[in-house]
């Protein structure tokens, strides 16, 4: 009988072929992608927000400024009627942008815990994580309301602060559809007591409905105690850069999206030469407040309980020698703020919260700063009574 040679060739899976692998790689992304948007989407809903507004990547986000009044309308016959003049006022705030994101789990994390604890667990982890990016930027936000106050009791910081939006945006010829309302954890259960309350969670902000004259009331230790921070919910608006965006595709970088949300792209894959089960994230997601003098920060007492704020700054090499370019990661900057710097040899000069500022140096924010090499240039947001909102401290780069 004559021998045959196998060719073992003929039984291998086609090229391209779809295996079970390929299968449980694109469910455990369209899991990732469809439970991050249907978080957000619950918080969309809470706020009022029809749809996330889609932006290019890089877009600059503006705040707005409303001034002007409404003319009296008692005018006599035949004479002319006065216009009833309103300048809208923008500022460049912040910019939206893709973020990339990636978490890697090891061959041996899964052989030594099993797949679904060193995996799926940590993906949720990871989830968790770029859900806090999105929330820290609008805490930020938040805190740099410029429509501040101070009331004797919690309660009534929380009554005054939600009279105050509301005000403000019938000053603005606005009317607010509802209010927001953000306190710290302990201050509710220090004025509840032993009473139970039932929070329900979105997005990982915690909130309760029709509590204390708030449509909304969110309860974060993001907050400061003693603190109060009340904004319309029709101040705050959602936008998205999208992460299927057909360019990436075309560079070969292809995201798996939820098609009803797609504010996420989420990528899974094994790196064979680590031997890392790897997976990548990438979004640009802002809840933003288009008016920062309609967020109403209260603090209750004394005024100087409120918190200084802090600048993120970085300095390079200036253009001409002895000079420095200082940029900050945010512009937390209210419109009717302004900027002011001190320069130390030795240290960063110390900065309280609504301490006078008037006698520093004035920066424009942009303008490069003459100081030795190695010194302490520190630059305070001041409001327009020269008082410290936020600051923060650089070690000068000056060219040599």
């Amino acid at each position: 009988m004559g021998k045959y040679k196998l060719d073992l060739q003929l039984f291998a899976a086609p090229d391209g072929t779809t295996g079970q692998g390929n299968l449980e790689v694109k469910a455990r992304e369209i899991d990732f992608v469809t439970s991050f948007g249907k978080n957000i989407q619950a918080l969309l809903d809470v706020l009022g927000i029809a749809r996330m507004i889609r932006k290019e990547n890089g877009s600059a986000l503006k705040t707005k400024e409303v001034a002007g009044e409404l003319k009296s309308g008692d005018i006599g016959e035949g004479e002319e009627i006065p216009y009833s003049q309103y300048k809208v006022t923008e500022k460049v705030f912040d910019t939206i942008k893709i973020e990339k994101h990636r978490k890697g789990v090891s061959l041996e994390a899964i052989a030594e815990k099993g797949y679904d604890v060193a995996v799926n667990d940590t993906d949720e982890e990871f989830k968790s994580d770029l859900q806090n990016k999105v929330s820290d930027k609008f805490y930020k936000q938040l805190k740099a309301g410029s429509l501040t106050g101070s009331e004797t009791t919690w309660q009534m910081a929380i009554a005054m602060s939600i009279g105050k939006v509301k005000d403000k945006f019938k000053k603005m010829k606005r009317t607010a559809t509802g209010v927001a309302v953000w306190v710290n954890t302990l201050d509710v259960y220090k004025y509840l007591g032993a009473a139970d309350i039932t929070l329900q969670t979105a997005f990982g902000f915690e909130y309760m409905k029709n509590f204390l004259g708030a449509d909304v009331v969110f309860i974060s230790s993001e907050i400061p105690e003693g603190v109060v921070i009340a904004t319309p919910l029709n101040n705050i608006v959602a936008y998205y850069v999208d992460p299927g965006d057909s360019e990436f595709v075309k560079a070969g970088l292809s995201y798996t999206t939820d098609p009803t949300t797609g504010f996420i792209g989420f990528h899974a894959q094994g790196t064979y030469e680590r031997a890392i089960s790897d997976m990548f994230a990438i979004m640009g997601l802002r809840l933003f407040c288009e008016y920062l003098d309609a967020i109403a920060y209260t603090s209750v007492g004394s005024r100087d309980t409120q918190t200084l704020g802090e600048l993120h700054l970085t300095a390079v090499e200036g253009t001409n020698a002895g000079d420095t370019a200082i940029t900050m990661d945010e512009q937390l900057m209210s419109m009717k703020n302004a900027f002011k710097y001190k320069i130390n040899a030795s240290a960063a000069t110390t900065v309280t919260y609504g301490m006078d500022v008037k006698n520093w140096s004035k920066w424009d924010g942009v303008s490069e700063i003459t100081a030795a090499k190695g010194s302490h240039v520190t630059i305070v947001e001041c409001d327009r009574n020269y008082k410290a909102v936020r600051s923060g401290d650089v070690v000068s780069a000056a060219k040599e």
